[in-house]
């Protein structure tokens, strides 16, 4: 009897322990020639070891709570992510002009681009609880401009995933594209023309990626962000989310996630 006490008070205790294990995000900042950029490491720490690490690049908005959403869901599936700043500073726009401006300021100059892309890739790989040889990297509208342009610079990572991005319709010369590539896209999606779209194959195949494409007819832009519809409306844009197509994009990025980093189970 008292054997079996004792095995109940350990397995109490292991499910206590379970029930309170939870997502941890804190603020980081990182530096990238002299620019202060200001991110957010989110990861469970009930998990044991190494894992892979998941570099997550905002929408034009900039660093903020939708980006930090998906941080944590990255970090409850079983990874480290982080949400950077592309930025400086942690700059927010409240306005799309801004957010335009701030965007294009970044797509413009795609060196200092890099320069902050890697400055972030190096503070991920530094994280005791990331294996620094699996790392992915997804953006959102802006961001996944930034991963796929990341990607055609021949950064070395496991796989990228633009989800509604702006999709690049040219690479630099003798590209060497490591990263395999998922691109999200909505059908209706006015930010992105089917020329861009041709244009955008194009140079997949010019440059010889390993991709994919998963086009979901009835969505437009910013699919995936729940706060979708009350910007569009807010500011008259064609921003609109489509539950099924953010399920489905997220449940075939997960998939994508397992296969790049292969043999590690997630």
């Amino acid at each position: 009897m008292k054997i079996l006490n004792l095995l109940l008070m350990v397995a109490l205790m292991f499910v206590s322990t379970s029930a309170f294990a939870k997502v941890v995000g804190k603020e980081v900042e990182y530096k990238s020639d002299g620019t202060t950029l200001k991110g957010y490491l989110a990861y469970d720490d009930s998990i044991e070891g190494k894992r892979p690490g998941i570099l997550v690049v905002h929408e034009w908005w900039g660093h903020n709570e939708y980006a930090r959403s998906r941080a944590d869901k990255l970090a409850a599936l079983g990874y480290t992510a982080l949400a950077v700043d592309m930025y400086g500073d942690g700059k927010k726009a409240d306005h799309p002009k801004k957010a335009g401006e701030l965007a294009t300021g970044v797509l413009s100059n795609l060196d200092v681009a890099e320069k902050r892309f890697r400055a972030a890739l190096t503070l991920l790989q530094e994280q005791s609880t990331v294996n620094p040889e699996h790392i992915a990297a997804i953006g959102y509208c802006f961001g996944g401009a930034v991963v796929l342009n990341m990607a055609l610079r021949g950064v070395d990572i496991d796989g990228v995933a633009s989800f509604h991005g702006l999709l690049p319709t040219s690479a630099p010369e003798n590209a060497d594209v490591k990263a395999k590539i998922i691109v999200f896209q909505g059908g209706t999606d006015p930010f992105v023309s089917k020329e861009q779209m041709d244009a955008f194959k194009k140079v997949m195949e010019n440059t010889n990626a390993d991709y994919d494409i998963v086009i979901y007819p009835e969505a437009q832009h910013s699919f995936t962000n729940p706060g979708a519809d009350e910007l569009g409306k807010k500011f008259d844009l064609p921003l609109v989310y489509n539950e099924q197509a953010d399920k489905d994009s997220w449940e075939k990025f997960q998939a994508f996630l397992k296969t790049i980093f292969q043999p590690e189970k997630n």
